[in-house]
């Protein structure tokens, strides 16, 4: 973590110091958050990495032959080890859906004011649904100045079409916080016909704010689990296009800390043979598995959020192929 802040700070370095960010800000809001969300991130390579250092100084002591000589089982050995990753993963899952997104609210904003100060004002082509039977659509949406262009409303009544509102553009009045629609007109249709109203300029309220269009997919990490859920819930009902985003995430907090246990399993499997080349040949076949681990959930999510793969499985893939591993190694391993 001090080499990975020691990249970020000549990275963000320029940044910091043209917004004059304090020193105690850097330090406190920034960069203790920073070593609190992805120390937690990578635990659990952080935890094999350990497992490995430590089994293979037993192996290579020749402890490890002594432990299995005088009658204690393999099983019996993992025991601690087990124990160990219990407490561990029952913490990083504590810190995953509970204490991170706080720490994350305070690193994010910190970020928002200091260092990604620009902010990408248009977005294109906004099509979700509201509330059930209510559907919106932007061609444009300005989210410094809240206006939204050609905007489109429509009420539907089961599979029928009762109202539709178009305007050249929308703004969001902060004083009377309503929307005031520019020359737009409004269709509404009946059993025996329709009727249309047109005007240069109405005050209207919507059940849609302006802050939901400034939303970013990364602004999860700051949702603790019951929040977390509650906005997947909302977003699925308007139709957003970024739920693979949100449900790998709430998925992940999960799978990750279960990643714990095949992990350590593997860990132990490999060092506890004593083998030419000792600490360094584990550590090198550690790392080695490490990158190939981290590669398969990259994978799989790129699957989930391009190709339509379940969020759900796209997650525990990686787990499922490594707990393989770690049976097979386990199997193997010194009795």
């Amino acid at each position: 973590m001090s080499i990975a802040i020691i990249f970020d700070v000549s990275e963000q370095i320029d940044d910091l110091v043209k917004n004059d960010a304090p020193f105690f800000g850097v330090l406190y809001e920034y960069y203790l958050n920073f070593v609190l969300f992805y120390g937690n991130l990578f635990s659990p390579l952080l935890v094999f990495l350990s497992v490995i250092f430590f089994t293979s100084q037993l192996a290579s002591r020749t402890e490890i032959v002594a432990i299995l000589s005088g009658g204690i089982s393999f099983n019996r050995l993992m025991l601690p080890y087990f124990i160990a990753a219990t407490i561990l993963a029952a913490m990083s899952f504590g810190l995953n859906n509970y204490l991170v997104p706080r720490a994350n609210e305070t690193r994010i904003a910190f970020e928002g004011k200091y260092i990604h100060t620009y902010k990408r004002s248009l977005t294109t082509r906004i099509h979700r649904q509201i509330r059930p039977g209510e559907m919106i659509y932007f061609d444009k949406y300005n989210r410094i100045k809240d206006i939204g262009y050609s905007f489109t409303y429509e009420l539907w009544d089961g599979i029928d079409l009762k109202t539709k509102i178009f305007a050249n553009y929308v703004k969001w009045d902060t004083i009377n916080e309503n929307w005031i629609l520019e020359n737009y007109y409004i269709r509404h249709y009946h059993e025996d016909g329709e009727s249309f109203i047109q005007g240069q300029t109405l005050d209207t309220s919507f059940a849609f704010l302006p802050d939901e269009f400034s939303a970013r997919v990364e602004d999860i990490q700051m949702m603790n689990v019951h929040e977390l859920d509650d906005y997947i819930e909302s977003e699925i009902i308007k139709g957003s296009k970024n739920i693979p985003f949100y449900l790998i995430e709430k998925h992940s907090r999960n799978a990750l800390p279960f990643s714990t246990y095949i992990l350590t399993i593997i860990g132990v499997s490999m060092s506890s043979r004593k083998v030419r080349g000792g600490l360094g040949a584990h550590i090198a076949a550690g790392l080695a598995l490490a990158v190939t681990y981290i590669l398969a959930m990259k994978v799989t999510t790129v699957y989930a959020t391009n190709a339509g793969l379940n969020p759900l499985v796209a997650v525990w893939i990686p787990n499922v192929l490594y707990g393989c591993l770690a049976v097979y190694l386990f199997a193997k391993a010194p009795k």
